[in-house]
């Protein structure tokens, strides 16, 4: 990943953006006018001669750099006019010299996109640790909460990465989902399937006619009747063991199992957008543990969520 000619800042680091090196735009400012039509001429001219827009080397991008002079460029993202607040706090379950795990509340997105960049984990965190080098090591969705890892400091930054990488970190999630009025499968199971993103769709799509690159493994907790956000819905709660790490991988193996999780507005179907979201019915989705060998060390670690799904089926 390229360093960035820009320092954090406020908790904020810089946005890097792709240019073409060709095209019909005469100017990198043209490109990104197109690109983002949201933004007024004028307004990105200003931020354009204050020299907040920058090439890899950090040098100011006027309003006449041809096409192609750079092929990216940096800038910081000015706050969404209207930001949707995350009433929710993050909780610090660990922090040393190289890592910092937190507990994500639901609602509370990793890291700055689309509407979302005061209220992020990553700046939250960076702000109440002042620590500009926080970087996160995986994500959540917005719409998951639980266990959520950064890296404190870039010098061993590499090492935590390539346990990802690698697959070499346990990842135990747990969901629940409405009782399906045919009944359930025979658990545990292992679910494949090919899933791929594409550009500007919201949702992942799946790929029966090509070979699977997505694998889960799921475990029965229990059934009964939840007494959550959805109460008196007969529930099952499952505990999900994901062998790769692919977009909304969980939400799509359950979804594609007659499981969708309650409070998923993606799979199985996508639900129209919502101006706020409903505190008592957050996604029941929790990743709840992360264990792995510690690259530096050599010693094991585990992290453990202290949260729990509101409409879990109450135990013993």
């Amino acid at each position: 990943m390229p360093v960035s000619p820009r320092p954090v800042r406020d908790g904020v680091g810089a946005t890097r953006l792709r240019v073409p090196t060709s095209g019909p735009w005469a100017t990198i400012a043209d490109y990104v006018l197109e690109r983002f039509e949201h933004i007024d001429r004028q307004v990105l001219h200003d931020r354009i001669d204050r020299g907040d827009v920058v090439d890899a080397h950090g040098a100011a991008v006027r309003r006449d750099t041809p096409l192609g002079a750079t092929e990216f460029i940096w800038y910081h993202r000015e706050p969404p006019a209207a930001e949707r607040t995350v009433p929710f706090d993050e909780e610090i379950l660990h922090i040393d010299d190289d890592l910092v795990v937190i507990d994500k509340p639901h609602f509370l997105p990793t890291t700055p996109g689309g509407r979302f960049l005061n209220h992020t984990a990553l700046v939250r965190m960076r702000r109440r640790l002042d620590n500009p080098d926080l970087v996160p090591i995986h994500r959540l969705d917005r719409a998951t909460a639980g266990v959520l890892m950064f890296s404190a400091r870039p010098a061993t930054r590499g090492a935590y990465q390539s346990m990802f990488e690698r697959r070499e970190v346990q990842k135990v999630y747990e969901a629940v989902s409405a009782l399906p009025p045919g009944g359930l499968p025979a658990f545990p199971l292992v679910h494949r399937s090919h899933i791929e993103k594409f550009r500007d769709n919201l949702c992942v799509q799946t790929r029966p006619d090509r070979e699977p690159n997505a694998e889960t493994l799921i475990e029965l907790v229990g059934t009964g009747t939840s007494t959550g956000g959805h109460a008196g819905a007969e529930v099952v709660h499952t505990r999900l063991h994901p062998r790769t790490g692919r977009m909304h991988q969980l939400r799509v193996h359950l979804a594609q199992l007659g499981l969708g999780i309650l409070g998923d507005r993606y799979y199985p179907e996508l639900l129209p957008e919502t101006p706020q979201d409903d505190p008592e019915r957050p996604m029941q989705l929790l990743a709840t543990h992360l264990r792995f060998t510690d690259p530096l060390t050599g010693r094991p670690r585990a992290f453990t969520t202290r949260r729990r799904l509101a409409d879990a089926p109450l135990r013993g």
